[in-house]
């Protein structure tokens, strides 16, 4: 068994040429035998000391310090404000050193900064999610609203009355419609190209859907079919390799608010009966100008305004192009606008501006009278509701003594004779000059206007035969009377 005196180390200092022997435990913190050595030296317990050997080398002061003797006493030396000042310095410098050091062998400046700037990613990304989170709300409480204004729709009279018509139209439901435009502006990459806000995108086309009237044609639907062909347009005829991204948004854009807030009642009869657009209006596109009025009226709505992210020189070039395919719809104007296609088709030049706004406002009238180059079973229902609806105008100029177009008189017109011409003189020819640009659309589209007028041709002469067997089973009736 090993003495207790193994437990205490001692040693000897030399204070002011006298030697005193000092003994601690070789358990004692460095601390503690600080202390006792400024007790050994009569100076306060908190002064820094240093501890020299015999050769001058400063000596660790803990219970490991090597053994010594009175021959070989450690000389304290009290540690002044100077010798801490230098001492500091350079314990600050030998840190500076190994910071340096540290940094560049880790990038650690690098890695400050980048855990900075992901931070205020993040702060901002919480801030965006919490008003995401708000317009998400707002946003549903919308669609519950549509949903039970949709559900009032269905079990009212409005279906049941036998002068409107349901027909298919190969169309989704309300809700469906509002989702595929969403997607079209996604697919495109217009949402990701001009950093739409997808919250704002959801809350324009709801508003965009509540400002059309329920007509029997210039509807929700032919908004959502008119928008779908363009989209169809601009995929198969691969546009956006032809045109800038503004242009797509602009056509596309155009086309969802063409005919908003449509009283039903053309341009003719708003000019003839002095109303308050074509007052507003000057009898100049009243109709066409009142859509583009919503349409920014629409746009002002800070929650609606999908170009909220756009300076105002861009939105101003969004605003007049969108402004100028919407005019282009009126049908007064077809001539006009065909006749200056043709004079470019021919030496097409995708540089020139003129020639890509003529090509865009045909190509927004094709997709607004496009119903014939949809299958049959989709195409004849509109034509239903399309005459349904200028019937409803007819009567009314007939009742408020206005003149009455021929063709939307329901004594004088049939859908043959209300289609063939249209067809023929509006829909193939624009259509086909088309074509020398797009060969493309040959199949899809010009060959299904051909096969309808084809069809409605048949049709006509069904009728005509049907109207010479009346005819003459009436006379025949007529001249037994008179013999009799």
């Amino acid at each position: 068994m090993g003495s207790a005196s193994s437990s205490y180390r001692v040693i000897y200092l030399d204070v002011d040429g006298r030697i005193q022997k000092v003994v601690f435990s070789r358990f004692c913190s460095p601390c503690d035998i600080k202390e006792l050595l400024c007790t050994a030296l009569s100076v306060p317990r908190n002064t820094n000391l240093s501890l020299l050997d015999s050769s001058g080398a400063m000596v660790s002061i803990d219970p490991t310090m090597p053994h010594n003797t009175d021959r070989s006493p450690y000389r304290v030396v009290p540690m002044t404000g100077g010798q801490l000042a230098d001492k500091e310095e350079l314990f600050q410098n030998v840190l500076t050193q190994v910071a340096e050091q540290f940094s560049r062998a880790f990038k650690i400046n690098e890695l400050k900064t980048e855990v900075t700037n992901r931070l205020a990613m993040l702060e901002k990304r919480v801030e965006l999610e919490g008003m995401k989170v708000v317009e998400i709300e707002k946003c549903r409480n919308d669609i519950k609203k549509l949903r039970e204004e949709m559900a009032s729709r269905n079990n009212s009279n409005f279906l049941e009355d036998n002068k409107k018509l349901t027909p298919r139209r190969d169309v989704p439901s309300y809700p469906k419609m509002l989702s595929c435009l969403e997607h079209m502006y996604h697919d495109l990459g217009l949402v990701k190209d001009f950093n739409i806000n997808p919250i704002t995108l959801k809350r324009w086309l709801l508003c965009i859907h509540d400002n059309y009237k329920n007509n029997p044609f210039h509807n929700f639907r032919h908004c959502f079919c008119v928008t779908q062909m363009m989209y169809s347009m601009i995929c198969l005829c691969s546009l956006q390799e032809k045109f800038t991204q503004v242009d797509i948004l602009i056509l596309m854009t155009a086309a969802v608010c063409h005919d908003l807030d449509h009283p039903g009642f053309n341009n003719t009869y708003q000019i003839n009966a002095r109303t308050e657009l074509a007052v507003r209006y000057n009898d100049i596109s009243p109709l066409e100008n009142h859509h583009c009025a919503v349409a920014f009226q629409i746009f002002s709505q800070p929650d609606c305004n999908i170009f909220s992210n756009f300076d105002p020189e861009a939105f101003k070039q969004i605003r007049q192009g969108t402004i100028t395919l919407i005019l282009a719809t009126d049908m007064a104007r077809h001539g006009e606008i065909l006749d200056s296609f043709k004079q470019k088709v021919d030496n097409f030049d995708y540089t020139d501006e003129e020639h890509v706004t003529c090509l865009k406002m045909v190509l927004i009238k094709c997709c607004d009278i496009s119903n014939e180059v949809r299958p049959m079973e989709v195409a004849e229902p509109w034509v239903d509701c399309l005459l349904e609806e200028y019937f409803m105008q007819s009567d009314r100029e007939k009742a408020e003594g206005l003149p009455v177009a021929p063709f939307m008189d329901r004594e004088k017109v049939t859908k043959p004779t209300a289609q063939i011409g249209f067809i023929k003189f509006v829909l193939i020819p624009m259509f086909e000059t088309v074509m020398k640009l797009f060969p493309q659309i040959e199949e899809a589209m010009v060959q299904p206007l051909r096969e309808s007028r084809d069809r409605y041709e048949e049709l006509k002469q069904i009728d005509d035969a049907m109207n010479e067997v009346q005819k003459k089973k009436s006379e025949n009736l007529t001249m037994g009377g008179k013999k009799k």
